[in-house]
């Protein structure tokens, strides 16, 4: 295989025709596809979140499914149906959009919580079950969830069970005023999206897939992530702290950044880099806290300020 920094990196240049200025949040799309993980895109309309996943999915050759989430939308809608064929004198399944490789579920927190629930199957064992049988999702198979956090009416605030699944969230936030001039300059005559090339495909992604995993994680820096996960449980002001789920997924992805910025280790400031965006979503604060003014964000760098971090040494040393 070829080197995998190259790889991502000619990723995310192609995803950078698309979206202009936003390379860290982009390379943390691509981490979460990297960890066999789902994103949470969380931010105001326009900001290219829907962009965003469309990019990444041409850009490695998978197929691209959008479900527009609404209050109407059945479970059946996302997962499929089973019909009955007069011809044959049997059921015959038809899959829904959720049967594809990279899904968008756009604006995922406009659904209510019975149709938002035909997502955590999906999400964690990668199959969805229909009258009884069970269905295999493709590989890769990757959710990227788009939500606007400032408008309330009419949306169901996703459950923390849903919330857990994703691997992590992220916020795209305005562009620069350099930037939204580009921006307007690339789309003056077509979008850029339409004539985006493939530059990897779909057997490399699953390759990268494998190589996050062997990526190596000294046992100093897994007990970092535990105190760290643990420091979030135990703060006064949380409410529900990170779940085990969120210290495996912070393993995952500080093995996948350690692998784009081309090592074969895990470092201590990639764990406080990713930090942020893989736990804060799991941590819930208390309603006095919020009253405080005090959110998740200020929860997470208060653990990282209050756990030592463990020394460097060499791979595999004592």
């Amino acid at each position: 295989m070829e080197d995998p920094q190259l790889v991502v990196q000619r990723i995310l240049d192609n995803v950078e025709h698309v979206i202009i200025g936003k390379q860290h949040e982009a390379r943390l799309a691509l981490i979460a596809l990297l960890c066999r993980g789902h994103l949470l895109i969380e931010d105001v309309p326009g900001v290219g979140k829907t962009m965003l996943a469309r990019a990444i999915a041409r850009s490695v050759g998978c197929r691209f499914s959008r479900i527009q989430f609404t209050p109407d939308l059945l479970p059946s809608d996302v997962t499929g149906v089973s019909i009955y064929r007069q011809e044959t004198g049997g059921f015959e399944f038809r899959p829904g959009p959720i049967m594809s490789e990279l899904v968008l579920a756009d604006e995922v927190n406009r659904a209510t919580p019975k149709t938002q629930s035909a997502l955590l199957e999906a999400m964690e064992e990668h199959q969805v079950t229909v009258d009884g049988v069970t269905h295999m999702l493709p590989e890769p198979f990757m959710v990227m969830a788009t939500q606007n956090p400032i408008e309330y009416e009419g949306t169901f605030p996703l459950p923390e069970a849903q919330l857990d699944r994703f691997i992590m969230r992220v916020h795209l936030g305005y562009p620069s005023a350099t930037d939204e001039v580009l921006v307007m300059d690339a789309q003056q005559l077509a979008h850029p999206i339409d004539s985006l090339p493939e530059v990897t495909t779909r057997a490399e992604v699953l390759e990268l897939q494998q190589a996050v995993r062997e990526v190596y994680v000294d046992p100093l820096i897994k007990q970092y992530i535990v105190n760290l996960v643990t420091a979030t449980r135990e703060h006064e002001s949380v409410y529900l702290g990170a779940s085990p789920r969120g210290s495996l997924a912070l393993m995952r992805v500080a093995q996948a950044f350690a692998m784009v910025e081309g090592r074969d280790f895990v470092q201590p400031d990639d764990i406080k880099l990713l930090a942020y965006a893989t736990l804060g979503h799991r941590v819930i604060v208390s309603p006095g806290a919020r009253v405080r003014e005090i959110d998740s964000a200020q929860v997470v760098d208060e653990a990282i300020e209050r756990v030592a971090v463990p020394g460097v040494r060499a791979r595999g040393g004592a």
